[in-house]
């Protein structure tokens, strides 16, 4: 899954310590969230949509896997 957290956390002059400190975790997870080796869980994701004043689908790009008929 794709994601736009570093392109609006730099909108908003935010580190990445400064983003996991607002949605409780390490600065470890926002690093491998940012680089889609991890898929947050659905509370993850709205939290950090949320601080970010944006949807979750506005955040993460869900993509199919194979084609859907």
């Amino acid at each position: 899954m794709k994601n736009k957290i570093e392109i609006y956390r730099r909108e908003l002059n935010m580190t990445q310590q400064d983003l996991a400190e607002k949605v409780n975790v390490s600065r470890q997870t926002i690093i491998s969230l940012e680089r889609g080796r991890y898929n947050p869980s659905i509370m993850l994701a709205y939290l950090i949509a949320r601080v970010f004043n944006k949807s979750i689908e506005q955040v993460f790009i869900f993509e199919e896997e194979g084609d859907v008929e």
